[in-house]
């Protein structure tokens, strides 16, 4: 008997991760890349980030009351939100944090490694994607790739690019 093929967050992380490579690739989408340690939290991530003149960005998962809506929120991980205003500021009534299965089924992805590379797992488009609008004046991002073993810098335009192939809805917003 035939067994099912694993969902994405399933996979190992070397694969969520070379799905990430891959994706980007066959889009023309430039970035470079490099490995780590495990870093499932923005303290211990600090510990192997290179100087390499990108943002490094937080990224939070939320449901909506309902749980039929679903919010990736990314923005300087510097800066700290308080659910409470960010309920205000993004205007989709009260958020919580969305689960570790809802996080699988629609970003195909585990706590700790989320990030907007996790929209290439969400073929329904059912995720928006807030931004920081400070973001839109900094030359570069840092990412986790599905896999918080590695980090993805990616130049803004290029992110912009990756943002309209993968289709998600997204806009940026001012969160603080």
């Amino acid at each position: 008997m035939a067994q099912a093929a694993p969902c994405v967050a399933e996979a190992a992380p070397d694969a969520r991760r070379q799905r990430v490579f891959d994706w980007l690739d066959s889009h023309g989408i430039a970035y470079t890349w490099y490995e780590h340690p495990e870093a499932p939290t923005i303290e211990i991530a600090r510990r192997y980030w290179h100087d390499d003149g990108s943002k490094h960005c937080k990224n939070l998962f939320f449901r909506n009351h309902k749980g039929n809506r679903h919010y990736l929120v990314s923005f300087d991980c510097e800066q700290n939100l308080a659910i409470h205003d960010l309920e205000h500021r993004l205007r989709q009534g009260k958020l919580s944090f969305a689960s570790e299965q809802r996080m699988e089924r629609w970003l195909g992805l585990r706590p700790g490694s989320v990030s907007p590379f996790g929209l290439i797992n969400d073929p329904e488009r059912h995720v928006h994607l807030f931004l920081d609008a400070n973001l839109q004046r900094l030359p570069a991002f840092s990412f986790h790739p599905n896999d918080n073993r590695a980090t993805v810098v990616i130049a803004r335009e290029e992110f912009l690019r990756y943002l309209a192939a993968v289709g998600n809805s997204y806009e940026f917003i001012e969160l603080y």
